[in-house]
């Protein structure tokens, strides 16, 4: 059974920052590509950002790059999001899961809300 539990959001003004971090268990997580999803009230949930196993390849939504960059440590088996120039329109529940641009697995953790105050 996997468990995804994520952390590190919270209320910030425009142009602020934040770190999302993910810790993974119950998989090896080493070997799967990892990726950043949000969902913001009354919208689908939608892909902000992945990474392959290595940490060679990303890939990043339009209405994100340049802005965030996503990372991870195998060791410690943890996906991060970095957050910069934070915009209203970031706010979102933020989610991580195995995958590229679709989710790997049918299970999801609590997610972390990211709230950018205009």
């Amino acid at each position: 059974q996997v468990q995804l539990v994520e952390s590190g959001g919270g209320l910030v003004q425009t142009g602020g920052s934040l770190r999302l971090s993910c810790a993974i268990s119950g998989r090896t997580f080493s070997t799967y590509a990892m990726a950043w999803f949000r969902q913001a009230p009354g919208k689908e949930r939608e892909s902000v950002a992945a990474i392959g196993w290595s940490g060679d390849n990303t890939y990043y939504a339009d209405s994100v790059k340049g802005r965030f960059t996503i990372s991870r440590d195998n060791d410690k088996k943890t996906v991060y999001l970095q957050m910069n120039s934070l915009k209203p329109e970031d706010t979102a529940v933020y989610y991580c899961n195995a995958g590229w641009r679709e989710p790997l697995f049918d299970s999801w953790g609590q997610g972390t809300q990211v709230t950018v105050s205009s």
